[in-house]
């Protein structure tokens, strides 16, 4: 049986060589995997050739479904070559990279590109380019990032201490360590037990758990509100502010 696309084959007798015992043949139906293949490794590559995935081309964002061990494919609608492998970095990479894949910097890995689109990105060293990421985004580690990130969810994963310097956007966000900037999300942001956030918020709803702490402008609803529209009409004489937006908050201090 092939691990790779898991169609059934039958391997043709090896002639034996001269003053040679022949070798036994192999029965067919028995997958023998290399001597260097661990029993995990052949469980994960027995996996994967039983499953598969929905990706979305990049340029007509076409929905088809690939096999899961599948490393790149074509777009049936537009043509255009989409990869589906998964990136890990482990020293420095500067070239772009485009994929419905994992895209995993290590500890030792520099991310230096100015164009990273993926399905998943789990960031361990260095990043220093723009990662767009269709998931999510998990950040274990600490420093500065200058490159500009945006995301369906985010975490800032425990003892984590990250300083952007372009504003994030994400659907939602989670803080477990410490962070600063700014932060523009769709939906909720979460400030864990322990946790800091330094910066300027525009978000639907933000949820700071005892013991957690937040510092900065605060926007909560639709950016383009006036204060005017928060009040009642026997009430908006007085309340014509165009440069107050709903839901600024002064800051909070630390606790």
């Amino acid at each position: 049986m092939c691990r790779q696309c898991g169609s059934h084959f039958s391997p043709s007798a090896p002639k034996p060589a001269p003053n040679v015992a022949p070798q036994p043949r192999l029965d067919p139906r028995r997958e023998v995997a290399p001597p260097t293949a661990s029993l995990k490794q052949r469980f994960d590559s027995l996996w994967k050739s039983k499953r598969t995935r929905v990706i979305e081309c990049f340029d007509c964002h076409r929905k088809q479904e690939v096999s899961g061990v599948a490393t790149s494919t074509i777009c049936p609608s537009c043509s255009a070559h989409i990869d589906l492998s998964d990136y890990k970095i482990a020293t420095s990479f500067s070239r772009s990279i485009r994929t419905t894949g994992e895209v995993h910097v290590t500890a030792k890995g520099d991310l230096s590109s100015s164009s990273v689109r993926c399905s998943r990105a789990v960031i361990e060293g260095r990043l220093r380019g723009n990662l767009d990421s269709g998931g999510s985004i998990i950040i274990y580690a600490s420093g500065k990032i200058p490159g500009k990130l945006s995301a369906s969810e985010m975490v800032i994963e425990k003892r984590s201490q990250v300083q952007f310097f372009r504003r994030v956007r994400v659907a939602n966000i989670e803080i477990r360590g410490r962070m600063s900037g700014e932060i523009v999300a769709d939906g909720l942001v979460t400030i864990r037990k322990y946790a800091v956030l330094e910066g300027d918020v525009t978000a639907r709803a933000i949820n700071v758990e005892k013991g957690g702490a937040f510092s900065g402008q605060l926007i909560i609803g639709k950016r383009g509100l006036q204060q005017a529209e928060l009040l009642p009409p026997e009430e908006t004489a007085g309340a014509n502010e165009p440069e107050k937006a709903i839901g600024l908050a002064r800051p909070m201090p630390a606790t």
